[in-house]
């Protein structure tokens, strides 16, 4: 009886994918690369670049496609593990990381029409910057612990409790420097900072888990 060779084809093709993508960051906008690899820990990059931010950054753009499949990997590999293993199927992971794009894009449009209907667009793209940021950094990392999750490391269920943990302390990093830097803005208008969270950064990810389980 031959045994069942699994392929990791696709799994390669995404991951060279995004090293390009990243390579392409580092070589133009080599500095700004660089800065960014210390964003936890230091304030530097958020008090540098956030003067400069636009609507459209390319760089932040490259980082957010490379988060965007690393994320969505991860999701698929996470599934594998808690739910049903099964080998690398490319229509179930397009659908994978269109649920997160469109979510994620969705959601990020609606902040910003938020900050423009009630006059507080500095404040809302001062926030989205961080948060975005704080994002991209998680799909940085995402990247080498899927390679190691796919061709070194087992995957068992504690060892997704291990990264989900490193994921969680890293965005919640990002939330602790956002409420530091407008605590004066969320004390005055506290219910409608709890509204928000309920809102738009909660039930989001509720709805994207549905979705993920359902299909």
């Amino acid at each position: 009886m031959l045994r069942e060779i699994i392929s990791n084809e696709w799994y390669v093709i995404f991951f060279v994918l995004c090293l390009s993508i990243l390579a392409l960051a580092k070589r133009s906008f080599s500095t700004r690369f660089n800065d960014f690899l210390l964003l936890v820990g230091k304030s530097k990059y958020l008090k540098i670049y956030a003067r400069d931010q636009k609507f459209i950054d390319q760089f932040d753009a490259l980082l957010f496609i490379n988060l965007m499949i690393s994320l969505s990997l991860f999701c698929f590999l996470g599934y594998s593990t808690f739910i049903d293993s099964i080998p690398f199927n490319l229509g179930t992971f397009l659908k994978i990381l269109l649920g997160i794009g469109s979510i994620i894009l969705i959601k990020i449009l609606l902040e910003r029409l938020i900050g423009s209907l009630f006059g507080i667009d500095t404040l809302m793209d001062s926030y989205l910057f961080q948060k975005t940021n704080y994002k991209n950094y998680t799909g940085l990392l995402l990247l080498p612990i899927n390679i190691l999750l796919v061709f070194t490391i087992p995957l068992s269920v504690n060892v997704f409790y291990v990264i989900f943990g490193l994921i969680f302390i890293i965005n919640l990093i990002g939330f602790i420097t956002s409420i530091k830097t407008h605590q004066k803005t969320i004390i005055n208008n506290i219910f409608y900072f709890i509204l928000y969270l309920c809102a738009l950064e909660i039930a989001p990810y509720v709805i994207l888990y549905k979705l993920f389980i359902n299909s």
